[in-house]
């Protein structure tokens, strides 16, 4: 019989193990010496702690899960419980429990770790359904579609949550993106149908324009292409495209009518400059005449003046009141000469000034008579009435003696 510290070989070649449980039966031997036979199964015992050894640095040093570390340890317990090797088994069995206990921590660390990751995870999703929610009524329709964009992104990258609670949260998400969306999509909806319809308008105002472009009619047409300008900018912007183009029409006929007017107020301004300074030389001609000392000359030479004038045509707006004034000025003296001679040698009129003028004398007179007798008879009262109608039919005959002075009487 042959014996080591862990086992021995009995005589019938059967191995045995000595654990804390007393012997096991390790197997039958029959191919050689008992000292082949511990050898051999003491290898067998190496090969268990090796396999040990690795699976412990494994469990350290690696991300090897617990289900799977366990069913390692378990694979090993097996092979040292059926006792098929000779040596220390009960150190074998307590490193393997040792171990199964460090992968039992191990598990509930991460079971621990997983359940804070899982609340992060949850308050990160009720945060991107929160924002969602509050950007579904939003109107910066360009950061908010790019941020619920990246909200998806970001929710993507969440770990998953139980069914019930990452379904219904979802659920919500998904349902803010699709009624902001919604809002968005009617928006843009109505924008294009706002657009075409200044596109149509539009259309219509730029065919007025370019009719009116060849336009002589300068005044009336200048003011209907203001109108067209105001009408412009109340229709609206039209699509981009539609739009530039549109407006290069629009522009280009104004541009047109405007050019040829400002080509033929150019011309005309230089004829004005030239005839004020016509009138200028004639006016100086006029005043020439003041003041009047021979009326039927003076009346002969205006009238030659203003032919002259007549004939020369418009002057610049801003010197016609001026020019015009001047000229004005000295046929007002003509006329006031005129109106004075008339005066003077009118019988009829100086017929009736000189009659108006006796009837007055005469009212003057017996008013004056009526006065001294009523102060002669006491009565002061009457006289001072008179007195005072005295004084107005008085201050009449000044006035009209004056008017007979005119007639050279």
């Amino acid at each position: 019989m042959s014996s080591e510290p862990w086992g021995r070989v009995d005589e019938a070649g059967t191995v045995y193990v000595r654990t804390a449980d007393g012997e096991q039966v390790v197997g039958s031997w029959q191919a050689g010496s008992p000292e082949e036979a511990l050898a051999y199964f003491e290898r067998k015992y190496e090969g268990l702690v090796v396999e040990i050894g690795l699976l412990e640095r494994r469990v350290k040093t690696t991300d090897l899960s617990a289900k799977d570390a366990t069913a390692a340890i378990e694979h090993i317990r097996h092979q040292v419980d059926e006792h098929h090797a000779v040596g220390d088994l009960d150190a074998l069995r307590k490193r393997l429990d040792k171990l199964a206990g460090e992968v039992e921590i191990r598990r509930e660390q991460r079971k621990a770790a997983k359940a804070v990751q899982t609340d992060e995870a949850r308050r990160a999703k009720e945060d991107l359904v929160a924002e969602a929610e509050q950007l579904a009524a939003s109107e910066q329709w360009r950061a908010a579609g790019e941020r619920l964009r990246a909200l998806v992104d970001t929710w993507k990258g969440l770990p998953r949550l139980d069914r019930k609670t990452d379904d219904e949260l979802w659920h919500r998400f998904s349902h803010a993106r699709s009624a902001f969306s919604k809002r968005r999509k009617a928006h843009f909806a109505a924008l294009d149908a706002q657009r075409e319809e200044a596109r149509q308008t539009k259309e219509k105002l730029v065919a007025e324009a370019e009719a009116l472009s060849g336009s002589t009619d300068w005044g009336p047409t200048a003011a209907r292409y203001r109108e067209l300008m105001s009408d412009w900018k109340a229709a609206g912007r039209a699509q981009r495209e539609a739009e530039e183009d549109l407006w290069n029409r629009f522009r280009g006929a104004q541009d047109i009518f405007f050019q040829a007017r400002s080509e033929v107020f150019a011309e005309r301004d230089a004829e004005q400059r030239e005839n004020l300074t016509r009138k200028e030389e004639l006016v100086v001609e006029a005043e020439k005449l003041l003041p009047i000392s021979d009326l039927k000359a003076s009346r002969a030479a205006f009238r030659s003046i203003n032919e002259r004038w007549e004939a020369i045509g418009h002057v610049p707006r801003d010197a016609r009141a001026r020019i015009e004034g001047r000229m004005h000025a000295v046929e007002r003296a003509i006329q006031d000469a005129e109106d004075t001679e008339w005066r003077r040698t009118n019988p009829e009129a100086r017929a009736r000034a000189e009659g108006l003028t006796g009837q007055l004398q005469d009212a003057v007179d017996k008013l004056r008579s009526q006065i001294d007798a009523a102060r002669a008879a006491g009565n002061n009262a009457k006289a001072d009435k008179l007195s005072k109608e005295l004084e107005g039919r008085q201050a009449l005959l000044d006035q009209a003696l004056k008017g007979l002075q005119e007639f050279g009487g």
